[in-house]
């Protein structure tokens, strides 16, 4: 090959590299919603933007490129006073698209006539309900998920673990905020499941390594603290933790027979009882171990009976430690049926009966269709964003998730989050608890923030919610509405400080 020829052959394969550079990919569209009788005109920016890294050889490096959904309000005069609020889900490996078309975004999916998940085909409809009122949204898929990929010549996996994931997350809320100049605006974080991990965890990253402090953070389901929720060998507080939702959930199925469950606040007043019981007589007991007296253990037997629906046979084969697997399998055996994990009240029917642990949650199989079937319909009509990569409602490919930093321990970001609010003493919290969520339960969210170790003076930022629903507590019409009106409130009381 001649000089010449190499010289052409190189600049070829120059001109082949710099095409073949991962580039943003962005579609805009306009559209009206009516919330509160209201109409609003917003905009939709649906796409990717592609995460770089800065390195001393190449300037800038492409890394992966990060899909949103972005919806900000028309005719705002100044954008430093509108706030903006970043959303996604857990998992980890879950899309955003759970609280996008759930509760937050100006379209969710449409019920049946009664308000009960739907069956196919699904459709989506005005959600009333969004908070696009209040504050512009916008939704992030991390990598792996939705449309979200590492860029060719990188390493997916290098995302897929706790600090990576609170980085990439976080880096790609910067460059959202350098590129349609928000950085002056009020900013909030929403997360849920494990996206409150992430949401907490950001609160330290990009206040300490990145100076930018935070209004609010809305957490819905929560788990900051992993020790309140993995049953384990020597760890006693998850099987504390649950026991009022089992019990809330065995009241739901009517299995509390040696209770009064007749009266209009016999609900609140059982759970009342049995958080006195759970956090006393039960801790206790499980705290003494084999020391536990036959008295007592017998009278401990008989209260977990009592309150979760059980029988005093099985608890006693359990020694007095009910795993939540097991509960969903026991609660509704004799009529061959389990109970959902993430909203205790849906029931399921597995091969085997017998079984110890159920086949499915039949409480994430009756609203995952109708969210997957209508996200993509949505993002290739609506908002016209054209992919024929497939979207990763929950991928799996993100496992096993990296915990590298937290080896012989569990996951605890709950002190991130006090730093960050004794640090940031303007940032507020929302919790969003659901009655009927055995995946995340209110009395381990309340036993989180009641142990967060916060200043007295910085109680009041924190407000607690809860819903008569389960984990996604939204997908409940009448609990849908009492957490608009929640976040509403929130919203305003925050800003107006």
């Amino acid at each position: 090959m001649s000089q010449e020829e190499k010289k052409d052959a190189e600049e070829n394969k120059s001109d082949e590299s710099e095409n073949s550079k991962p580039e943003d990919n962005l579609s805009v569209t306009h559209h009206s919603v009516t919330i509160n009788g209201k109409d609003l005109n917003y905009t939709a920016t649906t796409g990717t933007l592609v995460l770089k890294e800065e390195t001393d050889k190449e300037g800038e490096k492409p890394k992966a490129s990060i899909f949103f959904i972005a919806y900000t309000l028309d005719d705002v005069e100044d954008t430093s006073k509108r706030p903006v609020t970043f959303s996604f889900n857990g998992g980890p490996g879950s899309s955003s698209v759970w609280l996008h078309l759930g509760v937050l975004g100006p379209r969710r999916v449409k019920p049946d006539e009664h308000g009960n998940p739907p069956q196919p085909p699904y459709q989506l409809t005005n959600n009333e309900f969004s908070i696009l009122d209040k504050t512009d949204l916008v939704f992030i898929d991390p990598v792996s998920t939705g449309f979200s990929r590492a860029v060719p010549g990188e390493e997916a996996k290098q995302f897929h673990g706790f600090q990576k994931d609170i980085e990439s997350v976080g880096d790609f809320i910067l460059l959202y905020l350098g590129r349609y100049q928000r950085w002056r605006s009020p900013k909030f974080l929403i997360g849920e499941s494990y996206g409150t991990t992430r949401a907490c965890g950001l609160s330290g990253y990009l206040q300490d390594r990145r100076g930018m402090y935070l209004n609010g953070i809305m957490l819905v389901s929560v788990v900051l603290n992993f020790q309140t929720i993995r049953f384990a060998a020597g760890n006693d507080l998850p099987y504390i933790l649950f026991l009022p939702t089992y019990t809330a959930t065995a009241y739901w199925h009517n299995r509390l027979d040696q209770l009064e469950t007749e009266t209009e606040d016999s609900f609140e007043k059982i759970l009342a009882e049995v958080r006195e019981f759970a956090l006393g007589d039960y801790t206790v007991a499980l705290m003494q171990g084999s020391n536990l007296s036959d008295r007592r253990r017998q009278a401990i037997v008989k209260k977990l009976a009592m309150y979760t629906g059980l029988s005093t046979d099985y608890i006693e084969k359990t020694d007095l430690r009910i795993k939540i697997h097991r509960f969903c399998k026991e609660l509704l055996r004799d009529e061959g049926e389990t109970v959902g994990r993430f909203d205790s009240r849906f029931k399921g029917i597995d091969r085997d009966s017998a079984g110890e642990n159920y086949e499915y949650d039949p409480s994430s199989a009756v609203i995952q269709g109708a969210y997957t079937a209508t996200l993509n319909d949505y993002v290739r009509g609506d908002l016209q964003f054209e992919s024929d990569l497939p979207y990763e409602i929950l991928s799996g490919r993100v496992h096993p998730w990296n915990y590298s930093g937290h080896q012989n321990e569990y996951v605890n970001v709950a002190d991130t989050l006090r730093k960050a609010m004794t640090m940031n003493p303007a940032l507020k919290v929302y919790v969003a608890n659901g009655y009927f969520d055995l995946a995340t339960p209110f009395l381990a969210s309340e036993y989180t923030f009641t142990h967060l170790g916060l200043d007295k003076s910085l109680q009041d930022n924190i407000t607690m919610a809860y819903y008569g629903a389960g984990h996604m507590m939204y997908i409940d019409m009448d609990e849908l509405e009492k957490m608009k009106a929640d976040m509403d409130a929130y919203l305003d009381a925050t800003l107006s400080d």
